[in-house]
């Protein structure tokens, strides 16, 4: 097993080990960030593609699709923690099911297509990445759209390079587990796209109504 592959089981792990508390702040506003923030801008960047049937990628507890409901959206959310999609479906919204990004690519589960959208708010975590951009392309219709809210490269400072970082969760209540997750350079992720056939049509940095400073980095691209 090489890192890559060490990392994505760490992952997964502290998913399913952080899933209580991970419901307890979203649903509680419990993380500024959102509250302030990130959950309005991916809510609003989602809807501007007009999209009747949303695709959410490391939907977690479900937040995303429950909010595109309330708009007349219908809504598929996957994720590899079975606590978090347990917590999902208890609220509805939305059809939810346990599938990791390896059962996505791998066409392991039936998850459906035809989304006009697919979403992916601070869910895409690996290194290794391309094959699910390209098996997310299958299951969206001719020019459906990908829409990706990510850490704001700004964040990184000091070390602006690809490469594995930690989560440790030191600004959020209770007992976490850290988790690693993958930065890319804003180049990287704009050659990444572009080799998986998409363009990007859209990328906004949603910023703090205080200090003016990006928050996230808003990227929607389309099938080419």
């Amino acid at each position: 097993m090489n890192q890559s592959s060490d990392q994505s089981a760490d992952i997964a792990k502290s998913w399913i080990l952080n899933a209580d508390a991970w419901t307890a702040a979203v649903r509680g506003g419990g993380i500024e960030s959102r509250r302030l923030v990130t959950d309005r801008s991916i809510v609003e960047a989602v809807l501007a593609q007009q999209p009747r049937r949303v695709l959410d990628l490391g939907c977690g507890e479900g937040w995303l699709i429950r909010a595109l409901a309330k708009h007349g959206v219908d809504g598929v959310g996957i994720d590899g923690s079975p606590n978090l999609i347990e917590a999902a479906q208890s609220s509805g919204g939305g059809i939810f099911h346990v599938c990791t990004y390896a059962d996505l690519v791998d066409g392991a589960s039936d998850i459906g297509s035809g989304f006009d959208v697919v979403s992916a708010n601070f869910a895409i975590l690996h290194e290794e990445i391309a094959a699910l951009l390209r098996a997310v392309r299958q299951l969206l219709v001719p020019g459906g759209k990908l829409v990706i809210q990510t850490v704001h490269p700004w964040s990184v400072c000091g070390d602006y390079c690809d490469g594995w970082r930690e989560e440790d969760f030191r600004s959020f209540e209770g007992v976490w587990q850290p988790m690693p997750w993958y930065f890319r350079t804003l180049g990287s992720s704009v050659k990444l796209l572009r080799a998986c056939e998409y363009a990007i049509i859209d990328l906004a940095e949603p910023s703090h109504p205080d200090t003016k400073l990006p928050i996230s980095l808003l990227v929607v691209a389309e099938t080419r």
